[in-house]
């Protein structure tokens, strides 16, 4: 089945296939000419009555030719096939990882909080690269090997048919090995692959997390961490060597014994004065053109047996379910053709949700109705619903019951592309790349000019600090913008949405854990940013959100309260307690805020 798919990967290269496995048959074809050669200077020119200045120069011109035909024809042929032979291997697996990518971002946020993203990269990247072999072995090298055996089988017949059947006598003993090892092996590889899999996630991990290893001075503990993870590798690796060891022993035992008896049964022959010298040499060193194919036939079923382990593997990734679809009927936002916006309308319709299937509900049953160029601030304490609650607008989960609509059509009517392309989202740990400044920036707009960059940074009060880098705009800025300050990297996050220029925005959080002199150059270019859109912030400080037209206080997922921020104050309900306690200035440990 797995061979099958992959095979769709490899058809668009049939032409260069079919010409490298021509071309090798030229490359395979002439070595085949020596041992004919060497029986003829054994048994016809050397003892030939001829004078010996005819030999010299008879030889002379025979080995002229063949130089000739390895230097001049061979040489050439050789480097045109391992060049087409890698190119197309190459080709094919640039385009199944183009479609893994494609595949990847299109997964559920479900299926990146339970896999680890190093098990994702190593199917990507290993999973992938050792499908390699199939095209290089299986596809090419495979059918060179069987048509140079086929060749070197006709000579050898030719030649002496009954000696060639006492060359062949062990083939059998190829096919039971083949047989016995390859299921066993296609097994132990996918085990190896998986566990190389889960050692790479943790690696990742523990690489993203050095900065709390080293805090804690966790080092000794997390090496011991590292060592069993790496010995549960080093175990199936191991098994893995241990049953292709066996392999090639099996192997190399059938083809030694090949030789004994052929070298047995033609000495028997020429004692005889059946056959020439002449001939066992040739056969003997034709016997050797056909178990090096052989062999390699053999060492090919352990290869392939790994790639197509590798194959079942990358299908299995790439069979992985999205739980979040367009509809066959999706459309997309209307615009003012004015603006480029739309105009913002965003209902929450009897909403209820949960994460897992069989898991409680995080919210229940949430109405909610936000205007067009209305800012709503959501509040409330931990675990309430708030996140949950705007992660469902840009369909990073779909609703469980109920509905969510944007200018009065439902997001699930909706491509998600065109959905998200509307909705800006700033959060408190924005995620920058480690491209430039630029870069990161052209992600709100990838067609933006330079100019429409440096005014969206000076929006976002980011163009100062961009100018005073070392190469200015096109700085790198390191991976996840280590090389910038949190108020810094929360500037780029907010230059990119202005870029965007989306008819909803977003914000997480944005302000929290940053420094007064930050926030409140954040908060100036978020107060240029909301103007016009509509907003939904959930943020941490309640003193940040007291302009909103309404606040909304949610609690184990319902909304308690709403309205304005006098109209709480005075109703003396939830918010009237978060706002006291942060007026107060006291931190209670599980409190949290907007």
């Amino acid at each position: 089945m797995s061979i099958r798919r992959y095979l769709a990967y490899v058809m668009p290269y049939w032409k260069q296939i079919l010409g490298t496995i021509l071309i090798g048959i030229i490359k395979f074809s002439i070595p085949l000419a020596l041992p004919l050669l060497i029986k003829y200077v054994i048994d016809d020119l050397l003892p030939s009555s001829m004078p010996r200045e005819d030999k010299l120069t008879q030889l002379f011109w025979l080995m002229l030719g063949t130089f000739l035909m390895f230097t001049v024809v061979r040489a050439p042929v050789e480097y045109i096939r391992q060049y087409f032979a890698q190119w197309v291997s190459s080709r094919i697996l640039f385009d199944i990882r183009n479609q893994l990518y494609a595949h990847l971002q299109r997964l559920s946020m479900r299926y990146y909080n339970n896999t680890k993203t190093g098990e994702v990269i190593s199917r990507v990247i290993n999973d992938v690269e050792s499908t390699k072999s199939f095209v290089e072995t299986g596809l090419m090298n495979l059918w060179l090997d069987l048509i140079t055996i086929v060749l070197t089988l006709l000579i050898m017949f030719s030649m002496d048919a009954e000696l060639t059947f006492v060359a062949i006598v062990v083939f059998p003993l190829y096919s039971l090995s083949v047989k016995f090892f390859y299921k066993k092996l296609r097994q132990l590889t996918r085990e190896r692959s998986a566990a190389l899999a889960r050692l790479q996630g943790y690696l990742y991990e523990r690489v993203n997390g050095m900065a709390l290893i080293r805090s804690f001075a966790l080092e000794s503990h997390e090496s011991k961490g590292f060592a069993k993870e790496n010995n549960q590798f080093l175990d199936k690796a191991l098994e893995h060597t241990r049953w292709n060891a066996r392999t090639v022993s099996v192997v190399n035992t059938v083809t030694d014994i090949a030789p004994l008896l052929v070298i047995a049964y033609a000495g028997y022959q020429v004692i005889g004065g059946s056959m020439s010298v002449g001939t066992l040499v040739a056969f003997y060193a034709y016997l050797e053109r056909l178990y090096t194919p052989l062999r390699r036939l053999v060492n090919s079923s352990t290869v392939l047996t790994q790639a197509i382990a590798s194959m079942d593997r990358m299908f299995e990734f790439m069979d992985e379910s999205y739980d979040i679809e367009d509809s066959p009927n999706a459309r997309e936002l209307p615009v003012d053709p004015a603006t480029g916006r739309i105009r913002g309308e965003i209902r929450f319709e009897h909403v209820s949700f949960r994460y897992r299937e069989e898991g409680p509900l995080v919210l229940r049953d949430v109405n909610l109705t936000i205007q067009p160029g209305e800012t709503v601030a959501i509040v409330g304490m931990s675990g309430g619903g708030k996140s949950s609650l705007i992660s469902l607008l840009p369909r990073f989960w779909d609703v469980t019951e109920g509905r969510i609509t944007i200018d009065g059509v439902d997001v699930r009517d909706l491509k998600q592309q065109n959905l998200r392309y509307h909705i800006g989202l700033v959060q408190q740990d924005n995620i920058l790349f480690s491209e430039s400044a630029k870069a990161n920036i052209l992600m709100g707009n990838p067609e933006a000019d330079e100019h429409m960059v440096q005014e969206a940074a000076r929006a976002a009060n980011a163009h100062d600090f961009i100018s005073e880098l070392p190469e200015g705009y096109d700085t790198e800025l390191g991976e996840r913008g280590v090389k910038l300050s949190g108020g810094q990297k929360q500037r780029v996050a907010i230059a990119r949405v202005f870029l965007r220029d989306p008819g909803i925005l977003i914000l997480d959080e944005a302000t929290s854990a940053l420094d007064l002199e930050s926030e409140h150059m954040i908060q100036e270019s978020l107060n240029r940013l909301t103007r016009g859109r509509t907003t939904l912030i959930v943020a941490h400080r309640l003193s940040t959100i007291t302009h909103a037209d309404k606040i909304i206080v949610m609690r184990e997922g319902q909304i308690v309260e709403q309205g304005k921020h006098e109209e709480l104050l005075e109703q003396k309900g939830v918010y009237y307690g978060l706002w006291s306690v942060q007026d107060l200035g006291i931190d209670r440990g599980g409190m949290e805020g907007i």
